[in-house]
């Protein structure tokens, strides 16, 4: 019998308007939607890439710790970034969360959805 699928919220008001969930588990597995560095708390968007890279992160995390998993559990990511001039600067941030972990990963350079958008990150957990 097939796992039931978990939604798993963050709190943003964005989740119910777009229609997606901060995370969904399914069986082993937690895909994590596209997190931006907004502080959720507070609806701000830090004006630095490395503010809102470290945002994006402690948002993952909190949602892999709902979902019954950890940054350990991570195995594939994928970085969004609005200028490739960015990668060096958030390279140090994510080697802090990512370097041990070193799962598979993507950085691709586009437009973001809104200006203040410097980084985008989104990641699949796997626990098995």
């Amino acid at each position: 019998m097939p796992s039931p699928r978990r939604l798993i919220s963050s709190g943003s008001p964005f989740e119910r308007t777009a229609g997606y969930s901060r995370a969904l588990v399914q069986g082993d597995w937690c895909f994590v939607s596209g997190t931006t560095g907004y502080d959720y708390a507070t609806m701000t968007m830090p004006e630095t890439v490395e503010e809102q890279t470290r945002n994006c992160l402690k948002t993952i995390e909190s949602a892999l710790a709902d979902a019954g998993f950890s940054l350990g559990d991570v195995v594939r990511t994928h970085y969004y970034v609005t200028d490739a001039a960015l990668a060096d600067v958030v390279f140090p941030i994510l080697g802090e969360t990512f370097g041990e972990i070193r799962p598979a990963a993507t950085m691709v350079v586009c437009g973001l959805i809104r200006p203040e958008m410097l980084i985008e990150i989104e990641v699949t957990a796997f626990r098995g």
